[in-house]
């Protein structure tokens, strides 16, 4: 026992060097590099985020968490969702559940930011929560290649662009630290950037550059609606839901003719979507993806995949538990300099106060992850 204590003690006294640093972009300060990362729950229903959802994430916070991204919450466009039961950021009473949960997670010392969402093609013919809306993105392609959708037309994207420009105005408004955008796992605005689902002649599809253009135009309507240092974080990744050897680059090189017109359009924060953070991205190099993004970039970011645990996310959903894992790896990473925060997912919903019982030397007393979990909201 006393060697577990020791080791304990040991990475306690690591993070706080690393993990327990405040962080700060535009008027945003973390008191911590530490982020709870999206993850879909279907706990409001008619889209309506209740006082139940305000606890959770405030739970989160009370529990030591710098940063909460919440879960995909719709934008105002008929086909943007999936599910009744997921929350939306447009109508009064939806804007006023969120702005009860951004005042609970306040009261506890975190900060947040909702993470827009539009699940494209992802959508199923006929789902709620309009189900008269087709699933929609650039060329009407599934994820799986079938031609099953709408391709979306400039009026359309117009709209698409001004309805997440309304969400981010709204974000800040009722008192929000920041946005996210869902630009990852191949839901639209990742459609776009994917050329296995981009398959336009105009403007906005062939090379690399112009499929990053939708995603651009929403970033930067997003900057003109907000104060100019209201924080956007851009979620990316490689994988894509039910695809995951999906790649939407190959090389640095045109990794970074994706993100640079992000970054250029006003991302301030890239949120690299990885399964196992621990991976190289490409050959001849140990970084991470979050590592080449803040590279390429010289943005910071946010790194993400399996953190704490000895399990992916996959496994979840076989029904398989995951137990706790060593985060000194992670540390070794972080006081590189690889990413600035550390997004934490499974862990986080297993045990609302693991960043405190890292800080504090209680490794030994996390809790490990059952997908039962997924069923309760506590």
């Amino acid at each position: 026992m006393r060697s577990i204590s020791v080791q304990s003690n040991t990475i306690a006294e690591r993070a706080a060097q690393a993990l327990f640093r405040p962080f700060s972009v535009g008027s945003l300060t973390v008191p911590n590099r530490i982020v709870m990362a999206p993850m879909t729950r279907e706990f409001s229903p008619g889209g309506v985020p209740g006082a139940d959802v305000a606890d959770y994430y405030a739970r989160r916070a009370a529990g030591g968490t710098g940063l909460i991204v919440t879960e995909g919450t719709y934008v105002d466009h008929p086909s943007a969702g999936l599910s009744d039961r997921v929350p939306r950021f447009h109508g009064e009473e939806s804007l006023a559940g969120w702005a009860a949960v951004a005042e609970a997670v306040h009261r506890e010392g975190g900060r947040i930011v909702p993470q827009l969402w539009h699940v494209g093609m992802a959508r199923s013919a006929g789902a709620p929560p309009f189900p008269d809306a087709p699933p929609v993105g650039p060329s009407g392609i599934g994820l799986d290649g079938s031609e099953s959708g709408h391709a979306l037309t400039q009026s359309d994207l117009d709209d698409l662009v001004a309805a997440f420009a309304a969400a981010a105005a709204a974000a800040e408004r009722i008192g929000f630290d920041g946005i996210e955008l869902h630009g990852a796992h191949g839901y639209l605005i990742d459609q776009f950037l994917w050329e296995g689902t981009n398959r336009r002649s105009d403007a906005y599809g062939g090379d690399p550059v112009a499929r990053t253009r939708f995603a651009a135009e929403i970033v930067a309507a997003c900057r003109s609606a907000v104060s100019a240092d209201f924080p956007i974080l851009f979620r990316t990744s490689q994988w894509k839901m039910g695809n995951y050897d999906a790649r939407l680059a190959t090389t640095p090189e045109a990794l970074e003719a994706i993100l640079a017109p992000l970054a250029a359009a006003g991302v301030d924060v890239f949120h690299s979507s990885t399964r196992r953070y621990w991976l190289p991205e490409f050959e001849g190099s140990d970084l991470n993806l979050a590592g080449w993004t803040k590279k390429l970039t010289g943005k910071s970011v946010i790194t993400v995949g399996s953190v704490g645990l000895d399990n992916e996310f996959t496994a979840a959903f076989r029904g398989e538990a995951a137990g706790v894992s060593d985060i000194r790896p992670l540390l070794d990473r972080l006081e590189r300099d690889e990413f600035d925060l550390v997004a934490v997912g499974r862990a986080l919903i297993a045990d609302p106060e693991w960043a405190a019982k890292i800080r504090d030397g209680r490794a030994g007393d996390l809790a490990p992850f059952s997908p039962a979990l997924l069923g309760s909201l506590r």
